[in-house]
């Protein structure tokens, strides 16, 4: 049995900024039913450390600085059958704010160490600090577990360990770029400061480490997997991931049903699913009170629950706003990012009370609310790595509109008339990343509507999608099998 260790920054349901902490919570279990042997691997942050029970520690962990202290604990957190190490560094990463800034969105001015030890501490355990278990795959997940791959190289060389390692990008777009002189804090080998290493024009890329030093290299989508080879969407790195192209896999991230059904969602005002769907009127009818919406059940109600950025397309959403204002839709909007975003998002709130909803932050069963209670998701993004919030939309019989890119024209099927004759339509597509092309898309879900006969057999197939982690994990143990067979 293949003994895999997960590292990663986030880990729902203890702590999430974004998608990354959805996978990092549900893979561990799916892979276990793939049959494999996970166990994670996440920084002691407080919300981490204060769930951890039945802890032990493992080992000290040297610093790569004079100051400081630093351990592995093992232990059990909530919801978890897996063992899972902490990495206790309590002046790294007892702090407010998120795992990455301050409570005023300041990136922290150490996060160079604070993710260096973390990859430092896998590599720690990929050389059996821990005696009753010592991982056979370390599979690092985005920027900041990046090191890791680095530093088991550098152990592999001294014949420390012989781990493999797989490295997922979930966005390339933030690559973990620190300045030069921050290298020699990291605890690398001065060799691996090169551009066959971790630089990168001048500065030291976590990311890049992570490309060029993992054994395996998977991302989540298979589109996604060939867009991040162009100029366009390489980011710079195009040129070492068209090196690499025959160890990148993209494998399609799954939806935790356990977490997001319908049918069991106790934060709804009433279940339902594909066989049974009066309960989502009153889902609706409950997200109108709740956000101060006109209780219009015809209006067509469109949500977003997202990071406020441009990545995400929302320039288009505010730009078609009247458009879908004046055809009679209603629009709610969860996240906070941008600032010039957030403050237009508050004026269309203002401008078009009853119409449009404004919510802050991170509220995950308001989220859960919005999806439920939307006809369609907004999900129209420039570049989207694989994008879970059209996965559980479509689950909640929200129609995704989305923008053909990664993730997202993997997993929805504009409705053409082809698709619409052969019950395959999910959701609304467009191609060219333009207003004039999602406003073209926001008309066709307006049609749509306005026939309500095929706008639910539409909602019905997009219900009867499945996503589950159980393809994506069967995907992953073959990839273990292949590097310990190399």
């Amino acid at each position: 049995m293949t003994k895999v260790l997960q590292v990663s920054a986030e880990l729902f349901p203890l702590l999430k900024t974004g998608g990354l902490a959805d996978v990092a919570g549900a893979l561990p279990a799916a892979l276990a039913a793939a049959g494999a042997e996970p166990r994670l691997l996440v920084p002691g942050f407080p919300a981490i450390h204060d769930a951890l029970t039945r802890e032990c520690a493992v080992a000290p962990v040297a610093l790569p600085w004079s100051e400081g202290r630093a351990a592995l604990l093992r232990g059990r957190l909530p919801g978890f059958d897996q063992l899972v190490y902490v990495l206790d560094a309590p002046g790294l990463f007892d702090r407010p704010g998120n795992p990455y800034a301050d409570d005023s969105g300041v990136a922290y001015a150490d996060n160079h160490r604070r993710f260096a030890l973390l990859g430092l501490a896998a590599a720690r355990l990929a050389e059996g600090v821990d005696p009753a278990w010592r991982p056979d795959i370390v599979h690092a997940h985005d920027w900041h577990a990046g090191l890791a791959c680095a530093h088991i190289a550098a152990s592999r060389s001294r014949r420390r360990t012989e781990a493999r390692t797989v490295f997922t990008v979930h966005n390339l777009a933030y690559q973990g770029l620190f300045a030069a002189d921050k290298f020699s804090e990291l605890g690398l080998p001065p060799s691996h400061y090169a551009v066959e290493g971790v630089e990168f024009y001048g500065q030291v890329s976590f990311m890049k480490a992570g490309l060029h030093f993992a054994d395996a290299i998977t991302t989540v989508s298979p589109t996604y997997a060939q867009e991040i080879q162009t100029l366009e969407q390489g980011c710079g790195l195009d040129g070492l991931l068209r090196h690499r192209a025959d160890v990148l896999h993209g494998v399609l991230n799954g939806v935790d049903y356990g977490v997001w059904s319908p049918a069991h969602d106790a934060a709804l005002a009433a279940c339902f699913d594909a066989d049974d769907i009066g309960g989502k009127a009153a889902c609706k009818a409950a997200l109108q009170r709740e956000c101060g919406l006109a209780a219009k059940p015809d209006a067509p109600l469109f949500g977003i629950v997202s990071r406020l950025t441009e990545q995400k397309g929302l320039p288009l959403v505010l730009e078609a706003l009247p458009d879908l204002l004046d055809a009679g839709g209603q629009l709610v909007v969860l996240g906070s990012g941008d600032a010039r975003l957030e403050a237009e998002f508050v004026a269309a709130a203002a401008r078009h009370p009853g119409q449009v909803a404004r919510r802050t932050g991170m509220d995950e069963g308001l989220a859960h609310r919005i999806v439920a209670g939307s006809d369609v998701m907004l999900v129209p993004s420039r570049f989207e790595p694989c994008g879970l919030t059209q996965l559980y939309a479509l689950s909640y019989g929200a129609l995704p509109l989305v923008h053909r890119v990664g993730g997202l024209a993997d997993t929805v099927v504009d409705t053409t008339l082809e698709d619409l004759a052969a019950g395959t339509a999910t959701g609304f597509v467009f191609n060219a990343f333009t207003a004039d092309a999602y406003r073209r898309a926001l008309r066709r879900a307006f049609a749509l509507w306005s026939r309500p006969e095929y706008w639910g057999r539409v909602r019905t197939s997009a219900m009867r999608q499945r996503f589950g982690w159980d393809t994506a994990a069967r995907r992953y143990a073959d990839i273990y099998r292949g590097l310990m067979q190399s």
